[in-house]
């Protein structure tokens, strides 16, 4: 189901007042909520930058949540637990910007071929190593299809290329992407 306008930006009001109560307190925000988009299961990420750059990104390809609490749960993750960064201090907090990705079912491909760059994002899985991508990554660094396989193996910890061996299994996906405007 489309997310509508009003949806989405209640979605990036949870998850703004979320990072901050618990940022701040360490609590979660309480949240009503009727919309029956707001209250599907589906994967979702939270992306968060500051001042341009990446400050955090977690996301889940499923939950048995209603999305508006998968939001707030992945937007306390980003906030807090992404091993690439230190957790958010409260003095960054007007310098972060977030970005809400909703994500369609994940769909198995036999062809690279399937791929639309923009449009797809990437899962990659070869043994216990697993790497994704968001489809606006490939936009934002300008990659061509073969350029997103490579950096989605790297994402997995393997070498570039690796998407062309055997056992290798790639996922697309479709996010509607939306953040705010900062």
């Amino acid at each position: 189901m489309p997310i509508s306008k009003e949806d989405k930006t209640l979605l990036l009001k949870t998850a703004r007042e979320t990072i901050e109560l618990y940022v701040r307190a360490k609590k979660i925000p309480a949240c009503d909520v009727q919309s029956p988009a707001l209250l599907e299961r589906r994967g979702v990420f939270v992306s968060l930058k500051k001042n341009g750059e990446l400050r955090g990104c977690i996301g889940v390809f499923t939950s048995d949540k209603p999305l508006y609490l998968t939001v707030a749960d992945m937007a306390v993750s980003a906030a807090t637990q992404d091993p690439r960064f230190m957790p958010l201090a409260a003095s960054e907090l007007p310098y972060i910007s977030i970005e809400v990705s909703c994500l369609s079912p994940m769909k198995k491909i036999k062809d690279i071929s399937e791929i639309e760059v923009g449009r797809h994002g990437l899962y990659i899985v070869n043994g216990h190593y697993r790497g994704v991508l968001l489809p606006q990554v490939a936009i934002e660094c300008r990659w061509d299809r073969t350029e997103f396989l490579d950096h989605t193996c790297i994402k997995a910890g393997l070498a570039s290329g690796c998407w062309k061996g055997e056992g290798v299994e790639i996922y697309i996906f479709e996010a509607e992407v939306f953040g705010e405007n900062r």
